[in-house]
């Protein structure tokens, strides 16, 4: 009796698809990744051709043993790894090693490649094999080859200029500069003062507001009117015996707003970061959750299609489905004449199969529910809403624009309203935004030309420009679409680089480079400034697509890139350290010149004189003071009687012992403060003040690590109003001002208390 071996990558898309094959069918998964390059110097052989020398992964040997067992007892193997360059690359690194172990002698190999996890997809894949596309292997191969010879030849140079551990990869170089020019934009950033001219009216009860944009016949711009005086002036001359305002022109239009396109990779880590609070990589590990299959209660599902996907089109059987949903569940206006097709925007798009969806629109969010986890319903609820707002009408909006005169139609006011008079898809979901207000609802009295009103006040308003924001995970990913580096799929990975580098650290959400960061960052820049730049990055992206459709050969493009990265390694051998600089100070120990550089907590002052002088501080330490330690007079250490002496560490200053690592003995300069506040966890301990590594406050327990409750915002001895949580925590934005906030996110009570400055 002959017998079928499936391989997959994961052993809980194997069960999905064991229920849907049958007994006639073993399944077996690979566990991801089987063979990589050897991890040492010529793994990626340069003089031939770039020969590549791979190497079984340890951790998952014996799930290719078992492999290979049950391919001696199997007629027909199919390789059903995931649908993209990855899934191609390890089916066929599956295949090399079965027929190094010649078991494939009268047997079936063959791929199967299907994009969403149901019965009839699965099953329809099986029954059209095909061969391994070698095409989409080699653009791997070419791309494993490219990231090898980038980090084993560049890491080992940052490691002699710069300290040891550090890496460069050839698309997370050009993330980090990303980091850093904002981080520098925003420290050259000049703030400039302006003030905008409201008027403020009504028409019977209903209040509306007008900005002043021509005065005296000429247009204002921005910076027109840029400090006190000038606003009081202009206020003092339309407020000099005018007590209304002439309505001059009326401007109605009926506008409408599309739907967003259904989820790309991209784009689906963009809004589980913006509405979800997700990281890029949370979000990727519950969608390949939901792609591989929840039990629904009726059987193993896969309940969205495949997530790593540049598509936005959408299979016609999934637009009949929906169509057909809409038309029942929504009146006839919902619904358009014909289904919605999108463009694809991105650079270096690969459309190969659909956008990321769910397999059945029938399967709403709230009867799915009772099975997912609290993440995967979540997500599986806004792939379910977008996908389902793709197909329905535009909304509507009325718009109305109003011009009215001050003393003379030299004098301008313009008001502007917006009414929605058909919700259309934002009746199940709207797109979020970053870094800005999503725009709302103005409504303005109804308004004739030649009709005055009364002027209620003329006042200046006063602002300042802003520096541009730190990119957050949403804006990064975008950022790296936009400039074409490196693929959706290797966004998470590229921002769990960096973070665990300590090239970048996350605050309020926001990037912010590190000392380590902005050093290597410098360094290459101005040495390897091709291989950091965005074009080069983004056409080398195109070169492995072009590959992957078999447009180019990849010996070709490695030998192109090889040429000169290994020209301009050689050169920059012998180039100066960087991050340090020569300071105009002397060493208070021997006199020397003081130098700033990078040590392993970032940077320092140091003595030039190293190591015949061994004098440093802190870089925002007073000239004088010193890291070195210093002996606590007239005190022993408690525990071992040996001397004890003032350190420095990462938290700042502390007491230890000089038998260290021998003593473990240690205890804080200066005891954190304690704010009285009891803990609203454990109810024993009261939260103190502390410092994170990096400086930032926070407020913890004081029975840590009893009680781990900490909270970034000041506690105060106030109870939550809205769910009871005994304590709330002050909040200070540049934007809303001072708030009171429940600690408790999924309260969201807020309070202001003061009014921004």
């Amino acid at each position: 009796m002959s017998s079928t071996l499936l391989i997959v990558e994961s052993p809980s898309k194997g069960k999905t698809l064991k229920k849907y094959l049958g007994k006639d069918f073993e399944v077996l998964a690979s566990y991801g990744h089987v063979r990589d390059l050897v991890p040492k110097q010529g793994a990626v052989d340069t003089a031939h051709d770039f020969a590549m020398k791979y190497e079984l992964i340890a951790r998952n040997s014996k799930h290719v043993d078992a492999i290979a067992k049950a391919v001696k007892e199997a007629d027909t193997i199919y390789l059903a790894t995931d649908p993209d360059r990855e899934g191609e690359a390890i089916a066929w690194h599956l295949a090399e090693i079965l027929k190094s172990k010649k078991l494939l002698k009268n047997k079936i190999l063959k791929r199967v490649v299907f994009h969403e996890i149901t019965q009839s997809a699965v099953q329809a894949a099986v029954a059209e094999p095909r061969d391994i596309d070698m095409d989409m292997v080699n653009a791997q191969q070419a791309r494993r080859a490219l990231d090898y010879l980038v980090g084993f030849n560049l890491s080992p140079l940052l490691w002699r200029k710069i300290r040891r551990g550090l890496s460069a990869g050839r698309v997370q170089s050009p993330a980090l500069r990303l980091i850093v020019e904002r981080e520098l934009e925003i420290e050259k950033f000049q703030t400039q003062e302006y003030w905008s001219i409201h008027l403020d009216s009504h028409k019977g009860r209903q209040k509306f507001n007008a900005k002043l944009f021509q005065y005296k016949g000429e247009k204002l711009t921005q910076f027109s009117v840029t400090n006190a005086e000038q606003q009081s002036a202009i206020v003092a001359h339309l407020t000099a015996g005018n007590d209304h305002a002439t309505v001059i022109q009326v401007e109605k239009k009926r506008k409408q707003r599309q739907a967003a396109a259904p989820f790309t990779t991209s784009t689906l880590q963009q809004e589980a970061v913006r509405k979800l609070g997700f990281s890029t990589d949370r979000a990727m590990k519950v969608a390949q959750q939901l792609y591989e299959g929840i039990d629904i209660g009726g059987g193993t599902v896969g309940l969205i299609t495949y997530m790593r996907t540049d598509s936005v089109s959408l299979a016609n059987e999934a637009l009949e489905e929906i169509r057909a949903y809409i038309g029942s569940n929504f009146s006839a206006e919902y619904l358009p004449k014909a289904a919605v097709s999108y463009k694809n925007k991105s650079k270096n798009a690969q459309e190969a199969h659909e956008a990321v969806r769910p397999t059945s629109i029938l399967r709403t969010p709230q009867e799915m529910k009772p099975f997912l986890t609290a993440d995967q319903s979540k997500l599986y609820e806004m792939i379910w809403k977008r996908t389902l707002s793709c197909q329905i009408s535009p909304a509507k909006f009325d718009t109305v624009s109003l011009d009215l005169a001050v003393g003379g139609e030299e004098n301008l006011f313009r008001a502007t309203g917006q009414t929605m008079v058909f919700p259309g898809y934002i009746a199940v979901y709207q797109e979020g935004e970053d870094d800005s207000e999503e725009e709302g609802e103005s409504k303005l009295p109804p308004l004739e030309k030649g009709e005055q009103v009364a002027i209620d006040q003329i006042a200046g308003e006063q602002h300042f420009t802003q520096p541009p924001p730190r990119y957050s995970e949403a804006s990064l990913v975008k950022a790296l679409e936009e400039f074409g580096i490196g693929r959706p799929s290797t966004y998470a990975s590229i921002i769990s680089t960096l973070i665990a580098r300590e090239y970048t650290l996350l605050d309020k959400k926001r990037f912010i480079p590190t000392d380590v960061g902005r050093v290597v960052n410098k360094f290459l820049t101005e040495h390897f400034t091709r291989y950091v730049d965005y074009d080069f990055t983004a056409k080398l992206e195109d070169e492995l697509d072009l590959i992957s459709t078999g447009k180019r050969e990849w010996i070709p493009v490695l030998d192109e890139f090889w040429t000169g990265f290994n020209q301009q390694i050689a050169e920059k051998k012998d180039v100066d350290r960087p991050g340090v600089e020569i300071l105009d100070e002397a060493c208070p120990k021997c006199g020397k010149p003081l130098t700033s550089r990078l040590g392993k907590r970032g940077k320092f002052i140091g003595c030039s004189g190293y190591p015949e002088c061994d004098y440093t501080r802190n870089v925002d330490g007073e000239p004088g003071e010193t890291t070195q330690p210093v002996i606590v007079e007239d005190r022993l250490c408690p525990q071992c009687n040996s001397q004890l002496v003032i350190k420095v560490g990462p938290y700042g200053k502390f007491i230890g012992c000089t038998s260290y690592p021998k003593c473990k003995f240690i205890e804080p300069l200066e005891k954190p403060k304690d704010t009285g506040v009891t803990c609203p966890e454990c109810k024993e301990g009261t939260l103190i003040e502390r410092k994170s590594r990096y400086g930032k406050l926070f407020y913890s327990c004081n029975c840590y690590p009893k009680c781990k409750y900490a909270t970034w915002n000041p506690p105060i001895n106030e109870p939550c109003p809205k769910c009871g949580w005994p304590i709330l925590t002050i909040k200070i934005t540049k934007r809303r001002g001072t708030e009171k906030v429940c600690p408790q996110k999924e309260c969201g009570f807020v309070e202001q208390v003061a009014a921004p400055e």
